[in-house]
């Protein structure tokens, strides 16, 4: 049945709300066809059927059969294959409430419309919310392994730039410190958890907490390799942390819906803290006991 709009602003708002779900029909669909697990293929073939529901609801008014942004089903699909499923997918839906679709607006005219958007957005969100991704059920571990290797060494480099200052023997040290540090890590997740969980989970998390640490230990070495300035060294390995900090939170902000603001701030005062604490207690040693190299 043909419904008219007769204002051009309105029909503008639905046309982009009709493009947004036949693209995100196609996305979901791209997804599903790619996943070997059920149940979160069942999931995506849920939502995907939906998208493609609403845009035909939106075509009986802008009477057009759009064609999707091509470019955005490229990149949210390898997105979700990259990043995680629910990480892209909650991405998505961000970058739909930043879209510009007035749903108010368009209810003026189409009353319905306000409470279509609203069913979708709570149905959508429990629907990501029963997505299964082993990498965010080990998130804790992966925070524990990456908060511990960048306060630890943030502040280990940061001693061992003044008390040594000599480039590769600070990495030699950094290396060895660290290696030995994500291990222990890794071991004493393992038998943490193993006392509440599984052997396998156990397992499981002490290597995402060890790989977590591990890796943060090889980028904030990775200047000491570079630069021959031990000074320069330390300033980039600290600009380092703190873009690790940065893609982290913004990661968990989005997967996690966790406050990106608060953690940022808090592990980035955390690890600067140590940094600076480390420096300092390095230069009363050494000035304490006579040190000169």
């Amino acid at each position: 049945m043909k419904k008219s709009i007769n204002s051009p602003e309105v029909l503008s708002q639905i046309l982009r709300a009709q493009i947004n779900e036949i693209t995100e029909f196609h996305i979901y669909k791209n997804l599903a066809s790619s996943i070997k697990d059920i149940h979160n293929k069942e999931i995506l073939e849920r939502i995907s059927n939906e998208e493609l529901a609403h845009a035909h609801f939106w075509q009986q008014y802008t009477q057009i059969e759009v064609k999707p942004n091509r470019w955005a089903i490229f990149k949210f699909t390898w997105i979700c294959k990259i990043l995680g499923l629910t990480f892209g997918i909650k991405l998505m839906e961000k970058g739909e409430t930043a879209a510009g679709i007035n749903y108010n607006e368009i209810a003026l005219v189409i009353p319905e419309a306000k409470k279509i958007a609203e069913d979708e957005e709570r149905h959508e969100n429990a629907l990501i919310d029963m997505i299964h991704e082993e990498k965010l059920e080990y998130i804790g571990s992966v925070v524990l392994g990456l908060n511990d290797a960048l306060v630890e060494l943030t502040g280990s480099l940061a001693g061992f730039s003044l008390a040594l200052q000599n480039t590769k023997i600070i990495a030699m040290a950094g290396l060895i410190s660290g290696i030995a540090a994500g291990l222990s890590m890794a071991a004493s997740e393992y038998l943490s958890t193993k006392t509440e969980e599984s052997h396998e989970k156990a397992f499981r998390s002490s290597i995402y907490t060890g790989i977590a640490y591990l890796i943060t230990v090889v980028f904030l070495i990775l200047p000491y390799l570079l630069f021959t300035n031990y000074l320069v060294c330390l300033g980039v390995t600290l600009a380092i942390a703190l873009l690790i900090i940065l893609v982290f939170n913004y990661y968990l902000s989005v997967a996690k819906d966790y406050d990106f603001k608060k953690r940022f701030f808090e592990m980035a005062a955390i690890s600067m803290g140590v940094a600076a604490l480390t420096f300092g207690i390095s230069w009363l040693i050494k000035t304490m006991l006579h040190v000169s190299l």
